[in-house]
């Protein structure tokens, strides 16, 4: 079984991919950010790099999905590929931060690598305000991310609302971080929790 979190910046996936992974026993599939050799250059000069990144994110996902498929176990996944394809690399062609010629060369590879991997069983949304993106970005203290604008984070939030609302490849559980505080209130976590066994009784 495949299980994935999609959101924003700051928007909590991480640490709910963690507690949800403890809770239900799944093996946590993270995001590649402490290693990935382009993250910091992108948030200094995203011009320049935005095309390298989005390759190496694309990479990274199909690989992690390829692995996920062929090991038989129940799975949790830190962002998905779609929110590379979907949101992240149109908003920087969009913001004329990646070229026409290097936008249609990503596409052109996600369509042929899509058609090689399967939607998860559960797409978990985690829908939030730009104050809580900010709020969570700031607290978490990580260098390269301090150049984030309120601007971008506006773009992405936008982006993802249109994917979201049109999002038809399997079961989608839509959470509202706003009011959920799923780190320091239990009975939080407990909702959620309960959420998602309500969606995953349909699948066994």
């Amino acid at each position: 079984m495949h299980i994935a979190v999609a959101g924003n910046i700051g928007a909590g996936k991480t640490t709910l991919t963690g507690l949800l992974a403890k809770h239900f026993k799944w093996e946590p599939h993270y995001e590649d950010v402490v290693d990935n050799p382009y993250l910091d250059d992108f948030y200094h000069q995203m011009e320049r790099w935005s095309f390298n990144l989005q390759i190496y994110f694309l990479n990274s996902r199909f690989n992690q999905i390829l692995q996920i498929r062929e090991s038989g176990k129940n799975i949790i996944q830190d962002r998905t590929i779609y929110e590379d394809a979907h949101i992240f690399a149109p908003n920087l062609h969009a913001m004329g931060l990646m070229t026409n010629r290097d936008f249609k060369n990503y596409k052109s590879l996600f369509e042929l690598m899509e058609g090689f991997v399967a939607a998860p069983d559960l797409l978990i949304y985690l829908r939030s305000s730009i104050p809580n993106l900010v709020k969570q970005i700031h607290s978490r203290g990580r260098e390269y991310e301090t150049s984030i604008s309120i601007d971008y984070l506006s773009r992405l939030n936008e982006r993802y609302e249109a994917w979201i609302h049109s999002y038809d490849k399997g079961k989608l559980l839509i959470l509202d971080v706003d009011k959920l505080d799923f780190v320091g209130n239990p009975e939080d976590l407990g909702i959620i929790i309960n959420k998602i066994d309500a969606e995953l009784n349909g699948l066994f």
